[in-house]
């Protein structure tokens, strides 16, 4: 695309035009886009319009804008700079599939669409800013013709439940891409995975920790490369950085009010006097609604039985047995719904700040997506232990829906996400929640809504340390 129009000053319509050569939702216009830049392809350094840059969005309305609004500023940055105009992409706008996010099940798509006429490929969050020159000076570095997997590497600080004890012996042997700096892939790489995910399978089915799976993936028990440190792909702002990122916690406003959020803590009898008294010590005081769904009655905590026996496994029936309890006049009502285990710290100031970014009238399931045999049309969810949040939308449309328990102890959080899936509900996605411990992740910060499981630590501490504020936030 001539970059006259900047020279003319008309750098709108430039922007305009940009977005809709670049435009996923099109795929006339992505074989025309590829067709037009096939045979511009050089084997020397890339210039911009050899880069695709995949900004990894939501379906969810919020996060739509918001990594639109990044997709401007990128190519506005990219007229203003004169050198070259870089394919971008929204990846919920690649296809109808919802388990695109874990990125294998796309990369046959972009192979095909823009593997002749691109030399790398860039991911970034829609939080992630970049500055084009710097990193086009990075991928100048490496030659487009071999296999490069590049970004700022983590590592696990102790052996993880989350990536299944992995390098429990050397923990630094191995490392993987924080997302929030971005993370590249050569085109011969790309390639190369589009081929091989046609016909090799995944270890397991569920997909937990993405960015340690992707590089697990490629790393091939040695067989495929190993991450390549990138000094400039920044979180924090430093000199020379391509990339930066402020947080996973936006400022949309004021928080929400206590009375906006209903929150379901479930328990058992056997916890009532060892898990509910840390929720009693922590969190319970930062909640205007709240209800303890148990087996038993007990008045002492209190706690409500809904008639659904305990389960040892999945705790299906109760959970929805919440999920009508919550749309009836039994209980306050509230735009969302938080359904938590008895042994989950949260922050639920943090928690009211989130859900000022999303509209409760949208259908909304919103907390940590974990998904279930994405490379075979399987299905996201979110899981239970980190916190589930539904807006009130979306649990009137789950419950008028049908679907339901197969058995009062199937996997809940999985259910869940299978129902909303056949509903054509978008699972939104929020790193903030954890299923696991703080020490679990390595990049855990102080910003995190939530952690869950007692074992071998004392959660109080825990609470205290993570997820108590210094500072009171605004409570309305």
């Amino acid at each position: 695309m001539s970059h006259h129009y900047v020279m003319d000053g008309c750098k709108l319509v430039t922007v305009l035009l940009l977005w809709l050569g670049t435009s996923a939702g099109d795929k006339h216009a992505g074989r025309a886009h590829a067709a037009e830049h096939q045979e511009h392809t050089v084997h020397g350094p890339a210039g911009l319009e050899e880069v695709v840059l995949l900004i990894q969005s939501q379906r969810n309305t919020f996060h739509a804008r918001h990594a639109a609004q990044r997709k401007v500023e990128i190519l506005q940055q990219a007229a203003e700079l004169g050198q070259g105009v870089p394919v971008v992409l929204l990846l919920h706008e690649l296809s109808d599939y919802e388990g695109d996010w874990s990125i294998l099940p796309a990369l046959p798509h972009l192979s095909a669409f823009y593997g002749q006429s691109a030399s790398w490929f860039f991911f970034i969050e829609e939080g992630t800013s970049v500055t084009l020159s710097a990193l086009l000076q990075v991928l100048h570095r490496y030659q487009v013709q071999e296999e490069w997997f590049l970004g700022k590497p983590l590592y696990d600080n102790e052996a993880s439940i989350i990536h299944h004890y992995a390098f429990s012996e050397d923990l630094g042997s191995f490392s993987y891409p924080d997302p929030a700096a971005g993370w590249a892939l050569s085109t011969p790489l790309l390639q190369r995975l589009a081929e091989q995910i046609q016909y090799k399978s995944l270890k397991s089915d569920f997909t937990i920790d993405l960015k340690h799976e992707i590089a697990l993936y490629i790393w091939e028990e040695g067989n495929g490369p190993k991450l390549t440190t990138v000094p400039e792909f920044c979180t924090e702002t430093r000199d020379n950085c391509a990339t930066t990122f402020t947080s996973y916690l936006p400022n949309c406003g004021d928080p929400v009010s206590k009375r906006d959020v209903f929150v379901a803590v479930k328990t058992c009898q056997k916890f009532h006097s060892e898990r509910v008294p840390v929720v009693k010590a922590t969190w319970e005081k930062d909640a205007e609604f709240l209800e303890y769904y148990s087996d038993v009655t007990d008045a002492s905590i209190p706690t409500i039985s809904l008639g659904v026996p305990n389960t040892e496994r999945g705790h299906c029936g109760k959970t929805f047995a919440i999920l009508k309890r919550f749309l009836s006049k039994d209980v306050p009502k509230a735009d969302w719904l938080l359904i938590v285990d008895d042994d989950t710290l949260i922050s639920l100031p943090r928690l009211r700040q989130l859900l000022r970014c999303y509209d409760p009238k949208e259908v909304v399931i919103l907390g940590e997506r974990y998904g279930y045999s994405l490379l075979q049309s399987g299905y996201s969810y979110i899981t239970g232990g980190g916190g589930m949040v539904l807006s009130r939308s979306a649990v009137s449309r789950l419950v008028s829906s049908g679907c339901g328990c197969y058995s009062d102890d199937a996997p809940d959080d999985m259910v869940l996400g299978r129902c909303f899936t056949s509903l054509g509900v978008p699972i939104t996605h929020s790193p903030l929640f954890h299923q696991a411990q703080p020490y679990d992740y390595s990049e855990a910060t102080q910003e995190a809504i939530s952690f869950h499981k007692h074992w071998n630590i004392d959660p109080l501490v825990v609470y205290n340390h993570w997820l108590q504020d210094t500072q009171p936030r605004d409570e309305l």
